[in-house]
């Protein structure tokens, strides 16, 4: 699709803001209207960069922001939904990346202690869970109070939360990383090295290979980043 508006904009509205292509208001897949909470200003700013930077092509891809903001608005106020994504994400529990753990090679034990370790013990200590690490891909599972603790911890956020939490856990394979990065321990920086471990560790031993590492790499920075941004409120 070729870009057929000319001007973006945002309008502040009596229950919301809204951006508008050529003073229309954008549309969500569904067909209903993306709109923004009021403390979410900054937020709306930058969906109409994303907006603004199509220049010639709509490019989906480049279109992160207002891809989970339309996730949150047409699917994730609906409470069976919501149940489907929780019970999804927390399945995300049995095979979260930073749960497994390798004792080989020595460069890749190295990152794991660096960016694994405190991140489950932070879990561990803020949310008063048991969460086991595995040498194997056989036979694992999390404590079932842990379950209900983490699910009980989804059923506390809004869409937007919720909206972050599914697209960060999905990209990062990583229930962990995503709430360590919805609660503000993580940064969006800080979670791209948690989830880029293995491959770092590939890296240290064998190299980069270029226009494929580093391209990753700034691709899942940049998601990240988009997610954290819609969590920020200004009041």
């Amino acid at each position: 699709m070729k870009r057929f508006w000319k001007t973006v904009g945002i309008d502040r509205r009596e229950d919301g803001i809204a951006v508008t292509l050529d003073k229309r208001a954008l549309k969500t897949p569904s067909g209903n209207t993306l709109l923004l909470p009021k403390n979410k200003r900054l937020v709306a700013t930058l969906i109409a960069h994303e907006w603004e930077n199509q220049e010639t092509l709509l490019k989906p891809h480049a279109l992160p922001m207002t891809s989970i903001a339309s996730r949150a608005i047409d699917a994730l106020s609906d409470e069976t939904t919501r149940k489907e994504v929780q019970a999804a994400l927390l399945n995300y529990l049995e095979t979260d990346t930073v749960c497994f753990h390798h004792d080989d090679p020595p460069q890749l034990v190295e990152l794991q202690h660096k960016y694994w370790d405190p991140l489950l013990d932070w879990a561990r200590s803020t949310f008063g869970v048991d969460i086991q690490v595995f040498t194997s891909i056989l036979a694992h599972s999390q404590p079932r109070e842990t379950r209900d603790k983490f699910n009980a911890v989804l059923a506390e956020m809004d869409p937007w939360e919720l909206a972050v939490m599914e697209r960060v856990t999905y990209l990062t394979k990583s229930f962990i990383i995503s709430l360590a990065l919805i609660k503000h321990h993580l940064t969006a920086e800080q979670a791209s090295l948690a989830a880029q471990v293995e491959v770092s560790s590939q890296i240290q031993r064998w190299g980069e290979v270029e226009d494929s590492h580093d391209v990753d790499f700034h691709d899942i920075r940049r998601q990240l980043g988009s997610a954290a941004c819609l969590l920020t409120k200004i009041t």
